[in-house]
């Protein structure tokens, strides 16, 4: 089994800056594609961005030029730099991961427990 665990979230002001980890253990062959999604009370889980194995990124249009996704293979580790946060950025975020557990295996999908990101004044 994996497990994806995010970290990183809490408050801050209109304006200000987060950095999300998400950290992936467990019986890992493969991470292959990443991503960040959020969610809030009554609405859709919605993505935010998604990475590659090798570094391809795209973005939620409502976060382009603010949030920046990274990784880093060697850590199984996964980043979300968000800067000028607005109160629209507010939900739980959620670190997912397709993964090839072992050669044999086919992939799966994980989620971490999420971390909640509030920005507020």
């Amino acid at each position: 089994q994996v497990q994806l665990v995010e970290s990183g979230g809490g408050l801050v002001q209109p304006g200000g800056s987060l950095r999300l980890s998400c950290a992936a253990s467990g019986t890992i062959y493969m991470l292959d594609d990443m991503g960040w999604y959020r969610q809030v009370p009554g609405k859709q889980r919605e993505l935010v961005a998604t990475i590659t194995y090798g570094g391809t990124a795209n973005y939620a249009e409502s976060v382009k030029g603010r949030f920046s996704i990274s990784r880093e293979n060697a850590k199984k580790t996964m980043y979300l730099q968000m800067n000028n946060l607005q109160p629209e950025d507010t939900a739980v975020y959620y670190c997912h991961a397709v993964v090839r557990e072992t050669y044999y295996n086919y992939d799966s999908d994980y989620w971490g427990q999420g971390t909640q990101v509030t920005i507020s004044s």
